[in-house]
């Protein structure tokens, strides 16, 4: 009967990479270079991306 399984699970995880990614926007405003802002950048996207391949494969259980 209880199809979600974990539903709210898949919401949470995108919401931690969502404010992630914030948190490095946040952070690269106040990065004193452009080099410092670009690796920062970089880093959260990648953050981003494994953060949504992980939740994709504990979806395919």
């Amino acid at each position: 009967m209880n199809n979600s399984g974990c539903g709210g699970c898949g919401k949470f995880v995108l919401g931690v990479a969502t404010g992630m990614a914030a948190g490095a926007a946040l952070g690269m405003t106040m990065a004193p270079s452009h080099r410092q802002i670009k690796r920062a950048a970089h880093m959260a996207a990648k953050r981003v991306n494994e953060a949504v391949e992980n939740l994709a494969e504990a979806m395919d259980l």
